[in-house]
């Protein structure tokens, strides 16, 4: 076997690697979080109410 072949397995071992590893943290996050929290835009309207209060200004208008 020359070098290549040794980079091919090692490619393939990483691959299955990372992999396991996506599985392995779709799991957790799947037993730790309810579906409701995931599929929630939490993040999103904290976004929004931040780019609001940067467009009011100090002194409240728009």
């Amino acid at each position: 076997m020359d070098t290549w072949n040794y980079i091919e397995y090692g490619a393939w071992a990483l691959s299955a690697l990372f992999g396991l590893l996506i599985v392995i943290d779709w799991i957790k996050i799947d037993t730790t979080y309810s579906e409701e929290m995931l599929t929630s835009s939490r993040e999103g309207v904290l976004e929004a109410m931040t780019e609001k209060h940067k467009l009011e200004g100090s002194d409240g208008t728009v």
